[in-house]
């Protein structure tokens, strides 16, 4: 096995967050419809988050 394997994948993994941070990714991700953002958050989706949160602080202010 080579030894540079762990150095290689640190490589590609920088690689691949460069190029995902580019410009024309950006711009070019956003033309695709999986990629876009919508404009208003599901209700289904606004009552989960909303419950997340109740239960988020609820867990903040109990006792340990």
């Amino acid at each position: 096995m080579n030894g540079n394997n762990g150095n290689r994948r640190g490589e590609l993994a920088n690689d691949i967050r460069r190029q995902a941070g580019n410009e024309a990714t950006k711009r070019f991700l956003r033309t695709l419809p999986g990629f876009r953002l919508e404009k208003e958050v599901p209700r289904r989706l606004s009552d989960l988050l909303d419950r997340l949160d109740d239960a988020e602080a609820k867990t903040a202010g109990a006792p340990r």
